[in-house]
C-alpha cells in the first residue's frame, strides 16, 4: 500500500477492456520478403530459359540477321573477286622461247653450226675428160672468198663421181659449205691428203 491517498487513476474496472496506448507487434521482415524473393528467382530462371533456348529454336533478336547480312555484304566487298585475267596467263607472261618437250632431238636450226674458215686452201682436181674444168671450179670457188690451192688433173683412182675430201673433224664444216657450194653431196674424212680440203671432180660433174 503507499502512503498516498487513492485517486481517479487507482479506480480501474476489473471488467473493463484494455486501455491505454498499444501497439500491434510487427510480422517479421522475412516473412514480407518471401514473396518477392520467389518471384525474382521465378523470373530469372524464366529469362535464362528464354537466353538459352529461344535462339536453338531459331527466335533471335530482329537485328541479328540485319547484322549478320550487313556483315556478309561487307566482307563480299572487302574480299576483291578474281579476274579473268589472273586465272588466265597472259600471253605476255608466256617465255619467248619455245622449249622442246622432253626426249625431243633438236631441229638443225636449233643446233648452231660450227663456223666456217674460208682461210684455208682448197686443192682442185679435174678427174674428167672436160678440160679446164678445174681452172672454171677455182673461180667459183674463189669467188665466193675461200682461198684458192693447188688446181691439175686428178692423178689417183678414177672417182665414180665428185668428192670433197677433208683432213680431219675441224674441217668438215669446211667441206659441207664446199659441197653445198659446188653441189657435190659425197664428203670424205681422209688423212691422205696434206691438203685440209681437197676437190675432185668426177664423172657428171656440170
Amino acid at each position: 500500500m503507499t502512503k498516498y491517498a487513492r485517486d481517479e487513476f487507482d479506480r480501474v474496472p476489473e471488467t473493463s477492456t484494455r486501455q491505454g496506448v498499444h501497439r500491434t507487434v510487427s510480422a517479421p521482415r522475412s516473412r514480407r520478403l518471401g514473396p518477392i524473393l520467389s518471384f525474382g528467382a521465378a523470373a530469372l530462371a524464366i529469362g535464362l530459359v528464354a537466353f538459352l533456348l529461344l535462339p536453338k529454336l531459331g527466335f533471335g533478336p530482329a537485328g541479328g540477321s540485319a547484322m549478320t547480312a550487313d556483315q556478309a555484304s561487307n566482307n563480299a566487298a572487302a574480299s576483291p573477286a578474281p579476274t579473268t585475267a589472273a586465272a588466265t596467263p597472259s600471253a605476255s607472261s608466256e617465255p619467248t622461247g619455245s622449249l622442246a618437250p622432253a626426249g625431243s632431238t633438236p631441229s638443225a636450226s636449233a643446233t648452231p653450226s660450227a663456223a666456217v674458215d674460208k682461210t684455208q686452201p682448197v686443192a682442185i682436181y679435174n678427174g674428167t675428160a672436160t678440160a679446164g674444168l678445174a681452172g672454171r671450179v677455182g673461180t667459183t670457188v674463189t669467188s665466193a672468198g675461200w682461198v684458192l690451192g693447188p688446181l691439175g688433173n686428178w692423178g689417183g683412182a678414177r672417182q665414180q663421181t665428185s668428192v670433197v675430201f677433208y683432213n680431219g673433224p675441224a674441217q668438215k664444216a669446211n667441206a659441207e659449205a664446199l659441197g653445198s657450194l659446188l653441189g657435190i653431196a659425197t664428203l670424205v674424212d681422209s688423212a691422205e691428203f696434206k691438203m685440209p680440203l681437197v676437190v675432185v671432180l668426177g664423172p657428171g660433174f656440170k
